[in-house]
């Protein structure tokens, strides 16, 4: 709903165009963590065939740790440059960070899409396929469907790279990224003003995040509650962190929970039933698709309610509560162990702890993500947006490391 002076996003485009620009950004790491079964059989040393696509391979087939390497190599660079993109943001053109990074994305994907018609030793291909991950972040035969899966990606990204470059062609792109900060601050608050009001001509209850959102549009009574003294160089970070620290902390402990058996443990989980189709599509489905679907849908419930709220003791309760999913999934169906008991062995367990697994990985992210910039100034959101950031990726990080100590413990 824009403003009457102000273009409109004829048939969608920007709003398609920026969808886009997120899905090119994910598409590296769900291809790599999807098509676990292919690694897995280049790095035993067998040439790809039928049935290392279509077998789910246990912990012990996987002498490369290949599900803990790809989860921790993808998720350190994300580390270490989210830190780097928070000082050198400004000094770096955005049409170089952006391409610069879709270019490259593509360049290493090409080359991991060629690398399945290349035969090579397990040792040099785990080599090359790590370092394509650090920098990048059913078929007929195996060979013929493992290059389709890897070049769909590659359409992908030169998609997003297309509809970066068509934003500098269309008016409302244009007039909302040319605005200054204050000036687009000031029409998010009238933007909102609208939305309230069209609600309460359509005759729409308030409901408690929009009730949140009022105290948002008095920016002046804000700017009261701001110090008067001026701030030293630094000192706005350490402001903003005393005020949302409890909520980063949170944010940290869902990602370190989920990347510590997502997907390193996970995906070695079996069906129980006799083999079949549906034992060969079992992980697939009930890993990779149900969690990126139900991991959807929490993250879309927050557009309806926001709960706990910020000044809720709870959140960091429900958060620890998710630390139950890591021994869970760990007494699952993985066949071959040498440690740890099998206590869950039928399907329904899994896909059971799968579903709240998912849901409150995406309901949890989305919460915290929203809620930090209701605890801070009207001026300190941005910094608490790029240190939630930055936790965020701290969080990815912990799991990923911890999820070779969990491997280790079957």
């Amino acid at each position: 709903m824009a403003r009457g002076d102000a273009p409109q996003d004829s048939y969608h485009l920007v709003g398609i165009s920026f969808f886009t620009l997120g899905l090119g950004t994910l598409l590296p790491w769900n291809f790599f963590i999807t098509a676990i079964p292919y690694f897995q059989g280049r790095l035993a040393g067998a040439n790809s065939t039928a049935g290392t696509l279509s077998t789910n391979h246990t912990g012990p087939a996987d002498a490369f740790n290949f599900n803990n390497w790809v989860t921790l190599l993808s998720q350190l660079p994300l580390l270490l440059f989210t830190l780097l993109n928070s000082f050198l943001y400004q000094h770096i053109p955005e049409a170089v960070r952006i391409l610069g990074s879709l270019l490259a994305i593509l360049l290493l994907f090409t080359l991991t899409a060629v690398l399945v018609k290349v035969d090579m030793s397990p040792g040099p291909f785990f080599s090359i396929t790590m370092a394509s991950i650090w920098f990048i972040n059913c078929g007929m035969d195996a060979q013929t469907s493992a290059l389709g899966y890897f070049i769909t990606p590659c359409v992908g990204i030169l998609m997003s790279i297309m509809c970066y470059l068509s934003l500098s062609h269309l008016e409302f792109a244009r007039y909302y990224l040319a605005k200054k900060p204050s000036q687009a601050q000031a029409h998010e608050l009238e933007t909102k003003a609208e939305l309230l009001q069209a609600d309460e001509k359509n005759g729409i209850p308030n409901s408690p995040q929009k009730a949140a959102l009022t105290l948002d549009l008095d920016p002046e009574k804000e700017l009261e509650m701001e110090p008067e003294e001026p701030q030293k160089p630094g000192k706005p970070v350490l402001v903003v962190f005393q005020k949302i620290w409890l909520t980063a902390l949170c944010l940290v402990l869902v990602f370190t929970v989920t990347l510590s058996v997502f997907p390193a443990i996970t995906a070695m989980v079996t069906s129980s039933t006799s083999p079949g189709k549906w034992s060969q599509f079992f992980n697939p489905i009930c890993c990779f698709l149900l969690f990126n679907v139900m991991d959807w849908l929490g993250r879309s419930l927050t557009s309806y309610f926001l709960w706990p709220d910020k000044n809720s003791r709870l959140l960091p309760l429900l958060v620890c509560l998710r630390f139950l999913f890591v021994p869970l999934f760990m007494l699952c169906h993985v066949p071959e162990r040498s440690r740890l008991p099998i206590l869950f062995p039928q399907d329904a367990y899994f896909i059971t702890f799968m579903l709240l697994f998912a849901v409150s990985n995406g309901y949890l992210v989305s919460l915290t993500m929203c809620l930090a910039p209701r605890q801070v100034l009207l001026h300190e959101r941005e910094v608490a947006g790029a240190l939630m950031t930055f936790f965020l990726a701290l969080g990815l990080s912990c799991g990923a490391s911890l999820s070779f100590l969990f491997k280790a413990l079957l």
